[in-house]
């Protein structure tokens, strides 16, 4: 797992984990999670501005997700007009950090901002890129060109970023929660957005409006993905008197230091394939638990025979027999004729 990835202390944990009732918003792609494919969500550009695209904007990026084991990391932009950055988020909704926002609220917000009569839904827009835990283990587990985090996580802030500029949306100036030292990730981006402010801070979530939208858009789409994660394990047969089905308790919030997520891994690992499409097979929370004795079934792969390691293109070719009984060169080599000797001078 990367060094950079921070996983809440134990007070922490309640805030990570989703509400029992959590807002199930358009970006939730129901069959696309249950598969373990990534995918981007966008919504329509809100009235205000589709009807003056000239209006200039304002644009959060934040992500929600890095650390858990269990899960997707989603990424969120969100952008309004640039004149109701302040007004509109902060003073009437009160956005803020969606790591200080109760899961409820962050819900809540999230309804709001997807109702089609509210102030929210006419003024701003957000996308999500949902990256399946299946694709952020594959990349950091290649053989060769591991494909980090930090990685992962810059190319899904361009794409989305690019994607708002292709909807004709005019973005003056961005913000954004940084994911390593702020001035290298602001000089790459500056690079890529060479006409627009850009500005990459620690913390932007709590110090940028937009950013915090963006921040809550990203959660609550990360705990509704997280729910219908769970339910492929709940059936009605297996549910407990009076406990409500759409409680994603059974795992806790996805972190390692959650005594509820290292519960369920460990109690409901198969043998041979682990975990499902939720899992991320790179954290060092799984890697242990494969290879903990007795745990999981041990694979030996067949290794290739030396003779067939050896092989050469050119032993497919039959030689041809000269004269004097000796093996000619054989085709391939003698394709631009022999090189010159001695003997013909």
């Amino acid at each position: 797992m990367d060094a950079t990835m921070e996983d809440p202390n134990s007070q922490d944990i309640n805030q990570e984990t989703r509400a029992e009732d959590v807002f199930i918003a358009p970006s939730i792609h129901e069959a696309d999670i249950l598969a373990g494919n990534s995918y981007t969500h966008h919504t329509a550009l809100p009235p205000s501005i589709a009807q003056t695209p000239s209006t200039g904007c304002i644009l959060g990026v934040d992500e929600a997700g890095r650390g858990p084991v269990l899960g997707p990391m989603v990424y969120g932009v969100f952008y309004l007009p640039l004149s109701m950055h302040h007004s509109l988020l902060a003073q009437t909704h009160h956005f803020d950090d969606s790591k200080v926002l109760t899961p409820a609220v962050r819900s809540a917000l999230m309804q709001t901002l997807c109702t089609p009569d509210s102030d929210l839904f006419q003024h701003c827009g957000w996308a999500t890129r949902v990256m399946s835990a299946r694709d952020i283990g594959a990349g950091m587990l290649k053989p060769v060109g591991v494909y980090n985090l930090n990685a992962q996580a810059m190319d899904a802030t361009i794409q989305l970023i690019k994607e708002v500029f292709a909807k004709g949306v005019n973005v003056k100036e961005i913000y954004i929660d940084t994911i390593g030292p702020p001035g290298t990730y602001q000089a790459k981006l500056e690079r890529v957005f060479p006409a627009t402010k850009i500005t990459v801070a620690k913390k932007a979530d709590s110090l940028y409006p937009c950013v915090s939208a963006a921040s809550v858009a990203a959660k609550v789409t990360r705990d509704a993905a997280l729910e219908v994660c769970y339910q492929s394990y709940v059936s009605k047969s297996n549910l407990g008197e009076g406990e409500p089905a759409g409680v994603a308790a059974g795992w806790g919030s996805g972190y390692p230091s959650d005594a509820r997520t290292s519960t369920w891994l460990k109690e409901n690992m198969d043998p041979v394939f682990g975990w499902g499409n939720e899992c991320r097979f790179s954290w060092g929370t799984v890697k242990e638990l494969l290879e903990a004795k007795g745990q999981a079934v041990k694979v030996d792969w067949p290794v290739p025979d030396d003779e067939e390691q050896g092989m050469r293109l050119t032993n497919f070719f039959v030689p041809s027999v000269g004269g004097d009984g000796e093996q000619e060169r054989d085709e391939l080599a003698n394709w631009f004729g022999r090189p010159l000797t001695e003997d013909i001078f």
